[in-house]
């Protein structure tokens, strides 16, 4: 996001505690180390940058991780972007963007979802993220705080031009998992002697895995610029919106390494294990919301398109190659 706020003329500032992130990612922005649990942290960012406008990226995001370690994700998701809010109003700033998960659905009583679909998030960390949501409609109502809400499916991919790509430890998401499997077998590894584990084989789905709608990350990067630009040049009308980013397309486990084989060339293997605990069976976003009054439209739409960005992303990483 900070590279595509660069490309789109916008001066970025990074507020990060960098527990979770690398301050090499910044990419030339202004960093400023802090935590959202800090009032006065917070407080001394806003004093010395001028800020028109803030983009909230920085919760926990591990669904297993917070059905264990619930006060973790209450603390920061919640107490966190309290606090970010009630910074935003001491320093008299009231644009905010939001990004949000299709984890505040649940499990889903219909697919595609809709936003009108009914919330009832079955892990901590959706319970946080809904808990925001409500927030910013009384933040809207109360004080005037104009907030854009985006709900993402599966975020995938990396950046085209390679400057930036997944990152995490420990890395938990799918095709990052799968690709790296893919890569240890591109430096000679053993099929059979694979790590990689799969979560759930019993769901009610057609190949009983889990089935999830994958969105690139560009894309949800270009939703958030659309955002910005509705609420800064005052089209928005409701003060707090909310719009679904997805391809509209789900796809199971299976067809990821399916995909994931066919783009890198290996023979990928993996385990079968029990399912998650806080795993839904399908999520499949309806984003036409997000086409009509966003004019938001998703350039990476097929899969394997997008695994051949994060491919293309690791295949460049040295440092990777060389752990595996």
């Amino acid at each position: 996001m900070v590279l595509a706020l660069a490309d789109a003329g916008y001066s970025p500032v990074v507020f990060d505690n960098l527990s979770r992130g690398f301050a090499d990612a910044v990419s030339g922005a202004p960093l400023f180390v802090g935590d959202l649990r800090s009032a006065d942290d917070l407080d001394t960012c806003f004093r010395e940058y001028t800020i028109d406008l803030v983009m909230h990226f920085a919760a926990l995001a591990y669904v297993g991780e917070s059905v264990y370690e619930p006060e973790l994700y209450y603390q920061n998701n919640v107490v966190g972007a309290l606090n970010l809010l009630a910074a935003m109003r001491r320093n008299s700033v009231d644009k905010f963007v939001f990004s949000s998960t299709c984890a505040t659905y649940g499990e889903p009583t219909r697919t595609p979802i809709s936003e009108t679909h009914v919330q009832q998030p079955i892990n901590p960390y959706g319970r946080t993220k809904l808990m925001i949501e409500q927030a910013l409609h009384d933040y809207a109502t109360a004080y005037g705080l104009q907030s854009i809400s985006l709900r993402y499916f599966n975020a995938a991919g990396c950046d085209p031009k390679l400057r930036a790509g997944e990152r995490h430890e420990p890395e938990t998401h799918l095709i990052p998992l799968v690709l790296a499997e893919a890569l240890r077998l591109k430096c000679g590894g053993d099929p059979v002697e694979t790590k990689l584990e799969m979560f759930g084989s019993d769901l009610p789905t057609p190949d009983g895995t889990c089935v999830r709608d994958y969105i690139h990350v560009e894309d949800l990067c270009r939703a958030h610029l659309l955002a910005a630009e509705r609420l800064m040049d005052g089209s928005i009308v409701r003060e707090a919106e909310v719009y679904n980013l997805a391809n509209g397309v789900g796809f199971s486990v299976i067809e990821v390494v399916d995909s994931c084989r066919r783009v890198t060339g290996q023979p990928i293997e993996y385990k079968a294990m029990p399912r998650r605990e806080g795993d839904p069976a399908i999520l499949v976003g309806d984003a036409r919301l997000a086409f009509e009054t966003l004019g938001w439209m998703p350039r990476f739409s097929e899969l394997d398109q997008i695994i051949q960005t994060a491919w293309d992303w690791m295949c460049g990483r040295s440092d990777l190659a060389g752990r595996i």
